[in-house]
């Protein structure tokens, strides 16, 4: 289902498709209102941030090393099988992310073409303006994937431990609630 998501939406964003024409229309109204409540702003920002690998990562380790070491001490066979699945699978992320940002010519706000390969820019438009260039956004979320990857990946493994079924809502409800903060707040501040 995911993956069938992801393939329409990039397909649109290709083609500039009926829902790529409706996410400009989207993101030049999120980022009038964003110019418009600046106050917002830092908010935003640091939830922006944590979608950053230097963030979400060490938390995903932290996690990551916390279920290897109670399935350890527990004597469980393979006990370190579910943390390096973990580890591996928030490895492939980046390859998988950079391809299609390269494919669609839709890099990180902070890059431009020059050359034939995507460089720093000094030109772009900083985040929280209204001004677009050329398209909405950038796709696929680098910061996104890391926090939904991390973050999914980290109360995945947590799970797998004996919990109450109140704490295990309660970790699938943060995981689910933060990565939609992230998201949001990267719209809002104009990164995608």
């Amino acid at each position: 289902m995911c993956a069938a998501l992801f393939a329409l939406l990039t397909w649109q964003i290709a083609a500039h498709g009926v829902l790529y024409r409706w996410d400009v229309r989207v993101d030049s109204a999120t980022l009038r209102a964003a110019s418009a409540h600046r106050f917002v702003r830092p908010a935003a920002q640091f939830l922006a941030d944590l979608g950053n690998v230097g963030i979400a990562v060490p938390v995903l380790a932290v996690a990551l090393a916390y279920v290897a070491w109670r399935h350890r001490r527990a004597g469980a066979p393979q006990w370190w099988l579910p943390s390096a699945v973990g580890a591996l699978a928030m490895a492939v992320t980046a390859p998988l992310v950079v391809p299609v940002k390269d494919l669609l010519a839709r890099p990180s706000p902070t890059s431009t073409l020059s050359g034939g390969a995507w460089r720093p820019c000094h030109i772009c438009p900083a985040p929280g303006t209204i001004r677009l260039v050329g398209h909405s956004g950038y796709f696929p979320s680098g910061h996104a994937a890391t926090a939904a990857m991390a973050y999914g990946l980290a109360a995945l493994v947590l799970l797998g431990l004996p919990q109450r079924g109140a704490a295990r809502r309660l970790l699938v409800t943060a995981a689910v609630l933060l990565n939609a903060a992230v998201g949001a707040a990267l719209v809002w501040r104009g990164y995608h």
